[in-house]
């Protein structure tokens, strides 16, 4: 059993830090919204007063944040985890941010004597819940290998990406080509069905296809198609479109940084930022199907 504190519990963290209860570690959990404490509190963790107080006595500090900026105040604010973080301590950023950040804030934690990681995941809400989520790891392999206990409690897989901030940029490439092939299979089965295709069938048909993909096979983005993802709960839950919009984002940062072109990176981040616009930022990326159904 070890001594964990776990910051940030939206959608990914909260059921990330349900599964480090149920493996019999020991959390100490906080977050801005005090309703999310307390779910976990019920499930059996502790609460922290603040960031400060839940990290001052933990072994591991594990953080699951929705922006760069965010954990720029929560490692290197004077109430932050550096500042009051056991010494020695293990640190796990979770958060999908810049790379440029990630390097900056792990610079600062090995200076003060913490060895970090940044695993940004990828799986969605239903791997975060059923403990198969894929960490992405950038940052010393000591530091790797001290965390791989847990990271094999929330998750199944496991890769090291390379030094601080690879494991943001390999999160960032892939959500740029989830974002991508998410607007293909949207586009395909719409015009599917107004050609006359059942949903159903079409996406079958194409899961066997050379068209398959994750979207399509696995968070299918059609209502009535696949039980037990947004599609099918008039997408809530999941990964917001303001989420997915942040990553398309940083994607293009990344992309104009190193002068590389992205064209459908691109196109996509505007459409979704168009899709935003209209209200759908705190709906699942997936509802951009509403979009193109409605013509536009």
């Amino acid at each position: 059993m070890m001594r964990i504190a776990f910051l940030g519990l939206g959608n990914m963290g909260a059921p990330m830090a349900q599964n480090l209860i149920k493996a019999g570690h020991e959390l100490t959990v906080f977050d801005l919204v005090a309703a999310s404490v307390d779910k976990l509190v019920k499930d059996g963790a502790k609460a922290g007063r603040d960031a400060a107080d839940a990290v001052r006595n933990a072994e591991v500090v594990v953080t699951m944040l929705p922006s760069s900026a965010a954990v720029k105040r929560l490692y290197l604010g004077d109430g932050g985890v550096l500042a009051h973080a056991a010494a020695g301590a293990l640190l796990i950023d979770s958060s999908t941010i810049s790379p440029d950040v990630s390097r900056e804030v792990a610079t600062a934690a090995v200076a003060k004597g913490f060895a970090m990681i940044d695993a940004p995941v990828s799986g969605g809400t239903a791997g975060a819940a059923a403990g198969t989520l894929t960490f992405i790891v950038g940052g010393e392999a000591a530091a790797l290998e001290r965390a791989r206990p847990l990271l094999e409690k929330m998750g199944k897989n496991v890769f090291h990406a390379g030094a601080s901030g690879a494991g943001q940029i390999a999160k960032i490439c892939n959500n740029m080509l989830l974002g991508i092939h998410m607007l293909g299979t949207c586009e395909a089965i719409n015009l599917g069905t107004r050609l006359g295709l059942d949903p159903k069938v079409l996406s079958d048909v194409m899961a066997k296809s050379s068209g398959r993909n994750w979207s399509l096979e696995l968070y299918n983005p059609w209502p009535g198609v696949m039980e037990n993802v947004p599609a099918s709960r008039e997408y809530k839950g999941g990964f917001g479109t303001d989420l997915m919009l942040k990553d398309l984002g940083l994607s293009q940062e990344a992309s104009q940084s190193a002068g590389v072109a992205t064209p459908l990176g691109a196109l996509t981040r505007q459409l979704y930022q168009l899709h935003s616009g209209r209200g759908y930022g705190a709906l699942d990326f997936s509802s951009i199907v509403d979009a193109l159904r409605a013509g536009a």
